[in-house]
C-alpha cells in the first residue's frame, strides 16, 4: 500500500511527462493474503504485493493504452512513451470520446485495519476448525480464506483526482463426503474480517453435504426452484453484461432497449447499483474516476435505467453514471455493486409455500445461449434438493438447466427478507442478494 501522497506524486509524475492532447492514469496497488486448504489441510500460503499503472494517451482522434507495475519515475514516463507510441500507431476514430471533467466523488470509508493486518495464523485457525468439524463427520473440506488490501487513484490532464482504499475478506468452502457423490457449498464475505463467521459457513457447508447424500435422479422440466444468494448473484451477473449496460442497448442486444419504463418483471423486483452503500464493497468511482451514480435498473418490475460510461454516455447524449471498466474496454461499462432488494419472506415460509420444487444452492459451468434474452445454460451444484408439501425431503442429483434469466425475473413470487453478500473473485463484481422464489424455471437434462 503506497498511500494518498505517493499515489498523487506517481499521478503527477505520468501527466507532467506526458505531451499528449489528454492523459488518463489509473494507479492500483494490492497486498492479498490467501490460505487454501484441500482435504481437510491447508496446502498453500501466499501473499502478493503488487502495483500497476495504466495510462490512457488521447492524440487528436487516437487512443493508446499502456500498462506496467513498474512504478519508479523511469517506470512511469516509459509506460506514458509507450501509450503515445501505440496511439501515434492507431487508425483515427471519430467517436473517440474525451476524458472527463474532474468531478468529486463521495469519501466512502471501506478499509478496515484489521483485515489489513489479517496473519495467516488467524486464517488457519479459522479453517482449522472448519476442517477438524468436518473430518469428525467423515467428510472432506476444501476452499479458500482470503484477507486483501487494496487502493486505487484515478487522475487526468483536466484535472480529476481521485483515490479509495479498501479492504476484503472472503472465505468459501466445498464440503464433499469420501466418494465424492455428495457435496455441500458456503461462503462469506466482508471489508472487516471480524465480519466472516467461520463457523455459520462450516455449520451450512457441511449440514448440506451430510443432506446431499444417496440423491434421486428427477425428471427434466418446469419446477419451482427457490434459488439462495449464491445462485441469485451468478444471475445477477449475467444481467449486468447482458441487459442493463448501456453499449448492449446502442448495440441493439439487450432485452430492455426501448422497453424502458414498462413493467417488464415480477413486481417484487427491485435491482440497484450502487457503488457508495455500506452494506457492500463500497467502490466511489469508476476507472475514469467518474462519480458512480446509484442506479435504479428494475422498481417494482418496471425497467428503469442503465449504466454507463463516458464512451456509451456521449453515443446518448447523457452524463456517465460512472461505470467503466479500465481501458481498452470493448464491454462497455458494468455494474459491479449489484443489491437485489430484500422481501419480507423467511426462507422458511418460502419453502413451505412450495408443494413441490426445488431448492439450489448455486449454480455451476453456465454459459450464454442467446444474450438478448439472456438464456442460460448450466448446472446445479453442492446442494441441490426436493420440496414436497412445503419441507425439504430428499437431495437430488444435479441438473442442467436451459432457461432466460429475464424469464426467471418475470416469474419471481416471492423474495427472502435476509440477503448476503457475494464476491465474484473472477470479475471484482459484488453482489447483496436474498434468496427468491421462481416459478416454471426449466431443466433440461440429469447430470
Amino acid at each position: 500500500m503506497l498511500g494518498y501522497e505517493k499515489l498523487k506524486q506517481l499521478a503527477d509524475t505520468a501527466l507532467t511527462h506526458s505531451k499528449a492532447d489528454q492523459t488518463e492514469i489509473v494507479l492500483q496497488t494490492v497486498d492479498s493474503s490467501l490460505s487454501r486448504f484441500a482435504n481437510n489441510t491447508i496446502h498453500q500460503n501466499v501473499f502478493e504485493s503488487n502495483a500497476t499503472a495504466r495510462v490512457r494517451v488521447i492524440l487528436g482522434k487516437r487512443t493508446g493504452v499502456a500498462a506496467s507495475n513498474d512504478l519508479s519515475a523511469e517506470g512511469i514516463a516509459r509506460t506514458v512513451k509507450m501509450a503515445r507510441a501505440i496511439a501515434q500507431a492507431q487508425t483515427e476514430s471519430p467517436a473517440n470520446a474525451p476524458l472527463p471533467e474532474s468531478a468529486p466523488a463521495p469519501r466512502v470509508d471501506a478499509f478496515v485495519q484489521r483485515t489489513a493486518d489479517c496473519s495467516p495464523e488467524t486464517r488457519a485457525h479459522l479453517i482449522s476448525r472448519l476442517c477438524k468439524q468436518a473430518a469428525s463427520q467423515k467428510l472432506i473440506a476444501a476452499g479458500a480464506f482470503r484477507t486483501d488490501a487494496y487502493e486505487i487513484a484515478v487522475a487526468n490532464s483536466l484535472g480529476a483526482f481521485q483515490f479509495h482504499q479498501g479492504t476484503v475478506a472472503d472465505l468459501h468452502t466445498v464440503v464433499m463426503n469420501e466418494a465424492g457423490t455428495a457435496s455441500g457449498y458456503a461462503s462469506a464475505s466482508s471489508p472487516d474480517v471480524r465480519a466472516v463467521d467461520g463457523d455459520a459457513v462450516t455449520r451450512t457447508a457441511i449440514d448440506k453435504a451430510l443432506r446431499s447424500q444417496n440423491p434421486i435422479a428427477l425428471a427434466p422440466g418446469e419446477y419451482t426452484v427457490i434459488l439462495e444468494p449464491a445462485a441469485v448473484a451468478m444471475m445477477l451477473q449475467y444481467l449486468a453484461w447482458h441487459t442493463f449496460n448501456a453499449l448492449a442497448v446502442q448495440e441493439e442486444r439487450s432485452f430492455v432497449r426501448g422497453k424502458r419504463g414498462e413493467l417488464l418483471f415480477s413486481p417484487l423486483v427491485n435491482l440497484y447499483d450502487d457503488g457508495a452503500a455500506l452494506d457492500g464493497f463500497p467502490s466511489p468511482f469508476d476507472h475514469e474516476g467518474v462519480p458512480r451514480q446509484r442506479v435504479a435498473m428494475i422498481e417494482n418490475g418496471v425497467a428503469r435505467d442503465v449504466v454507463y460510461d463516458t464512451f456509451t454516455a456521449r453515443r446518448d447524449n447523457v452524463q456517465s453514471t460512472g461505470h467503466s471498466l479500465p481501458a481498452p474496454n470493448v464491454q462497455g461499462p458494468l455494474a459491479r455493486n449489484l443489491f437485489l432488494a430484500a422481501g419480507d419472506k423467511a426462507l422458511a415460509e418460502m419453502i413451505g409455500s412450495v408443494q413441490r420444487g426445488i431448492l439450489i444452492t448455486r449454480f455451476w459451468y453456465t454459459r450464454v445461449v442467446a444474450p438478448l434474452n439472456v438464456m442460460m445454460t448450466g448446472l446445479t451444484r453442492d446442494g441441490t434438493f426436493l420440496i414436497e408439501n412445503g419441507q425439504l425431503s430428499l437431495p437430488v442429483k444435479n441438473l442442467r438447466f436451459t432457461t432466460s434469466y429475464i424469464e426467471a425475473l418475470k416469474n419471481i413470487g416471492a423474495v427472502g427478507r435476509d440477503t448476503q453478500l457475494v464476491r465474484d473473485e473472477w470479475f471484482g463484481m459484488n453482489f447483496r442478494a436474498p434468496a427468491v422464489m421462481v416459478e416454471r424455471f426449466n431443466f433440461t437434462g440429469v447430470t
